[in-house]
């Protein structure tokens, strides 16, 4: 069983830093679509709500879908006071603590909460408040229960990582911990 975790780890990071690279592409869209926003409105006078409205969707996308990403690049927050100087059998026991105490039950909240709010959207097929808007909230919505998802995800990978390394060092003699 020991043997197919790190595989299942290695997966589960391929997929997430794979969603990762999509997303930088979002972000160049992103840009691109603000400057024409821009240019349409203080160049030429010409306001868009569904162009506006691509922003936020696309702005939502780049967050919701990159944090996992992000977890596993170290790119989030974290008090690192006692975790950059911390031993490595020290930091699986932080990451793996984390995981499964912090991260996971946070994310199944999330996602507890959000399918419900996810499904009634998609029953209405729900469209923006705005007569020109963009007729995909429910899209956007459904971004919340991914982003749990794929954090949890990570969260399980970075929690296999974690318990091979405390396992390893567990296993090694006195003087080579």
């Amino acid at each position: 069983m020991f043997q197919s975790l790190p595989a299942a780890a290695d997966r589960i990071d391929r997929f997430i830093a794979a969603i990762g690279r999509a997303v930088i592409w979002l972000c160049l869209l992103l840009v691109l679509v603000q400057f024409a926003l821009v240019l349409l409105r203080y160049a030429l006078g010409i306001g868009s709500i569904w162009l506006a409205e691509s922003i936020i969707y696309l702005h939502a996308a780049v967050f919701m879908l990159a944090a996992a990403w992000t977890l596993q690049q170290n790119g989030h927050v974290r008090v690192d006071v006692f975790y950059s100087k911390a031993s490595p059998r020290a930091k699986a026991a932080i990451d793996l603590t984390g995981s499964l105490l912090l991260l996971l039950p946070f994310m199944a909240v999330i996602l507890w909460f959000a399918v419900p709010y996810v499904s009634r959207s998609w029953s209405i097929l729900e469209r923006s408040r705005e007569a020109s808007g963009l007729p995909f909230v429910y899209l956007l919505k459904t971004l919340i229960p991914l982003f749990a998802l794929l954090m949890a995800s990570q969260g399980i990978s970075q929690a296999i990582r974690a318990s091979l390394i405390l396992r390893s060092a567990a296993r090694a003699p006195a003087g080579h911990r």
